[in-house]
């Protein structure tokens, strides 16, 4: 089932990689072309408050682009508004509206909690551009569960 509060969390590891994103870089992409960093942020808010709460309320998508605010505290400002609505959406349903069908913009039809799985697979993977992006820039990006992967390589077999 959809879990609100590990959502929450995974926002949060979205989150920590975007303070980093310089406010000088914001509103470019490091590739030349493509979502900027501001673009991929707007995006992941929009999907999910336009198209997925719309979807699992049994409406259709009100997705329509990734326009908005721009300039890095702008946008993060209007990243956490517009997730604390989608938010409200997602904590109001129930068991029943968990498992009641919700249509994608694609005329699929599945639970609405398989709906929700499958925004949580789209942050995951603009979150994982976000980390790209920094890296093509060489900056330093927080580990993503607390440890980064040297740290696990040398704790292998110890546990400390």
């Amino acid at each position: 089932m959809f879990d609100p509060g590990y959502f929450e969390k995974m926002r949060g590891r979205t989150l920590r990689v975007a303070q980093v994103i310089p406010e000088e870089v914001f509103e470019t992409s490091p590739i030349g072309h493509g979502f900027s960093f501001g673009d991929l942020l707007r995006h992941m808010v929009h999907i999910e408050r336009y198209m997925y709460a719309e979807n699992v309320q049994g409406r259709p998508s009100l997705y329509d682009g990734h326009d908005g605010p721009r300039g890095k505290a702008a946008v993060l400002e209007y990243v956490a508004k517009l997730h604390a609505e989608a938010m409200t959406v997602f904590r109001s349903l129930d068991a029943d509206a968990l498992q009641r069908p919700a249509t994608t913009p694609g005329g699929a039809t599945m639970p609405a909690w398989k709906w929700l799985r499958a925004m949580l697979e789209h942050e995951a993977h603009h979150r994982g551009q976000l980390y790209t992006y920094l890296s093509i820039l060489n900056i330093q990006t927080p580990p993503l569960y607390g440890l980064t992967s040297e740290e696990v390589r040398d704790r292998k077999g110890g546990g400390q």
